[in-house]
């Protein structure tokens, strides 16, 4: 978000680019390693409520090996991004922009997938406020670095990308730093070993299905960003919807943090087998996820008219932006609580079903009714919105009537069977 506030001072073309870039991204790669992190939560999550603490070391190691691997050709993905934006349709101008954004987004993409694997290593154990620490230095340092890169360097909005990069690397050595020499992962970190690189098609079992959960949902709100370069007037609509996404990614941040809260207290209850704890936390982290989206709602509306403001000075931006937050605070109410309802399928194990929740919810209801308002009715690029909108509404109520209908006590046991599946003793850990 910050990357592409700077970058929107530039001009409209340069940040159509960087949002066309960052969308590509995210569809090509950060959801794709997002999604496989997630089997961490269940993972990590059942092995620490079973008190089988060494055994969220080797999980996490093992998720590093893979995202490392796989991070390789999505880095060849990245580097032709302009052709393929091209052979998609998109203006040429803008995919010019957008190729040599990506190009210099590459070190992030391994970073990332590093990233993740150790917040869920964190996270699964409740280590909240070192996380929190890290990211706050890290955003203060990419502001700093992010100006100088883009306005004082001559490097433009590139300088916007490296400082990306170097971001993410400097949020990655903080937490190795932590894990390393904190005494409260002293049970969890027990060294690198050789057992992260057994047993990786169990892992994967689980990591597929996360990430094509995750990737399902993200896919479709990037493929709006995409789908506006096909509208009359790009650049503005390109420019409008992209605000919107990251407007609605930063917000979307309180429900994601609920989301892992979700994850880790049912992950931790089920595996040390208190069904009836795991049910509670439920019903509690859905009455937050109401409350939030009320209040952001509210907020929302109260600044549409000045919060464009902050991403470009062109007028005509800022008044279109006007009239999509009003349906951008609609999306952020249902989306906390399809998060947090995904937050406690992923505590439970249920990657499977939500891929195809997800699969249903996005591309047979919520994108064919976004293609249709905006390129049929010709509602623009709040229809495109309207569709997700849609999505949503389907996706809440069918993880809800699943979450009602949970056998709790039966879901405990399946933790049980998991955790001691795989377990390696401590002695043979090195």
């Amino acid at each position: 978000m910050i990357s592409v506030m700077f970058v929107g001072h530039l001009g409209e073309l340069s940040l159509s680019g960087a949002s066309m870039a960052t969308s590509f991204a995210s569809v090509t790669g950060f959801s794709l390693l997002l999604g496989m992190a997630s089997a961490l939560d269940t993972f990590c999550g059942q092995a620490y409520g079973a008190r089988q603490f060494h055994m969220l070391s080797i999980h996490m190691q093992r998720a590093m090996v893979v995202l490392l691997l796989v991070s390789i050709p999505l880095a060849i993905i990245w580097a032709n991004t302009r052709p393929i934006l091209i052979a998609c349709g998109q203006q040429k101008d803008i995919a010019e922009e957008a190729g040599l954004y990506a190009r210099f987004m590459i070190p992030s993409l391994f970073a990332y997938g590093l990233l993740q694997c150790l917040v869920k290593f964190l996270q699964t154990q409740n280590i909240v406020f070192p996380m929190m620490l890290c990211a706050g230095i890290t955003t203060l340092l990419h502001i700093l670095v992010c100006w100088v890169l883009v306005f004082k360097s001559g490097l433009g909005y590139i300088g916007a990308a490296l400082a990306s990069s170097f971001s993410y690397w400097i949020n990655v050595l903080l937490l190795v730093l932590y894990v390393k020499f904190s005494s409260s992962c002293s049970k969890t970190w027990t060294g690198f070993s050789k057992e992260a690189f057994h047993d990786i098609v169990n892992f994967m079992r689980l990591a597929i299905p996360s990430a094509v959960m995750v990737c399902l949902e993200m896919w479709s709100f990037e493929s709006m960003v995409l789908m506006s370069g096909l509208l009359p007037n790009p650049e503005l609509e390109t420019s409008v919807l992209s605000i919107s996404l990251n407007t609605a990614a930063t917000v979307w941040m309180i429900p994601y943090g609920l989301s892992g809260a979700a994850s880790t207290r049912v992950s931790n209850e089920l595996g040390a087998q208190h069904p009836y704890r795991a049910r509670l936390a439920v019903c509690v982290v859905i009455t937050i996820a109401v409350a939030e989206g009320i209040l952001v709602g509210i907020v929302l509306i109260l600044i549409r008219n000045v919060w464009g403001y902050a991403y470009s000075n062109d007028i005509e931006v800022v008044d279109y932006v006007a009239v999509m937050l009003p349906v951008v605070a609609t999306s952020n109410f249902l989306d906390g609580l399809q998060c947090v309802l995904s937050g406690v399928a992923r505590g439970c194990g249920w990657q499977k079903i939500g891929a195809y929740i997800n699969l249903g919810s996005y591309y047979l209801v919520g994108i064919p009714i976004a293609i249709l308002l905006a390129f049929v009715f010709h509602v623009g690029g709040k229809g495109l919105w309207l569709g997700i909108i849609c999505a949503l509404i389907v996706q809440v109520f069918s993880l809800a009537t699943i979450t009602i209908r949970t056998n709790w006590e039966q879901e405990a046991k399946k933790a049980t069977e998991r955790v001691y599946d795989e377990v390696i003793p401590v002695d043979t850990v090195s």
